[in-house]
């Protein structure tokens, strides 16, 4: 328990993991929105504290989440896996923890779209997409060897895509703008596996 919670506590690191981790999700969000030509909560409301404030507190809960996922799951999968693979698996885990909220939303968000057509796009997109912010977490954690950092990003997340820059949109263009953070979210990983030279497929000493 010392270990996890030093692990938590870790917060002496580059300042840079603080901004990828704090700005990865938000810049993403608002790159899907303006490529759709959405409108988000932060848009339109008058006070924006009341869009901010619910997800910043919502946001804070993940922690708990988080020790489970990157305190425990994550460095043992580590001790014989490579970051990608880390990834794909925790991640897949972490998109089927998530799909009662799914199932939770659709009467919500599937409008014109036939609701088991809708579900099988929300089940596809939510799996896909955890999975692709899971490698980034994973990689973030190898990088930092920060819970903190990587539960601050767990944490951008869930402000980001469920209060502050979550689409005032329900049907197709809802749809559209999940599958396009998706998209999005596999491309950065794409990115960083090119420009960290082989660090995410490459497998422990």
């Amino acid at each position: 328990m010392r270990e996890l919670g030093s692990r938590l506590l870790k917060w002496r690191v580059d300042a840079r993991w603080y901004a990828f981790a704090l700005l990865v999700a938000p810049i993403l969000s608002l790159a899907a929105l303006l490529a759709l030509g959405l409108k988000s909560p932060i848009f339109t409301a008058d006070d924006k504290a009341l869009v901010i404030i619910p997800g910043l507190v919502a946001g804070l809960t993940v922690v708990f989440e988080e020790i489970g996922w990157t305190g425990f799951a994550v460095p043992r999968f580590r001790l014989r896996r490579s970051i990608l693979s880390t990834g794909l698996i925790v991640g897949i885990f972490w998109g089927v923890w998530h799909l009662l909220q799914q199932v939770f939303i659709s009467g919500t968000y599937a409008e014109e779209i036939p609701l088991p057509l809708y579900m099988a796009f929300a089940v596809f997109n939510t799996v896909a997409g955890l999975t692709a912010y899971r490698v980034l977490l994973v990689w973030v954690y190898d990088r930092t060897g920060s819970l903190l950092v990587t539960t601050l990003m767990h944490a951008s997340l869930t402000a980001c895509n469920i209060f502050i820059f979550t689409p005032e949109a329900t049907g197709v263009p809802f749809v559209a703008f999940g599958l396009l953070f998706t998209a999005l979210q596999w491309l950065l990983v794409a990115v960083v596996a090119v420009v960290d030279r082989g660090r995410l497929t490459r497998r422990p000493a």
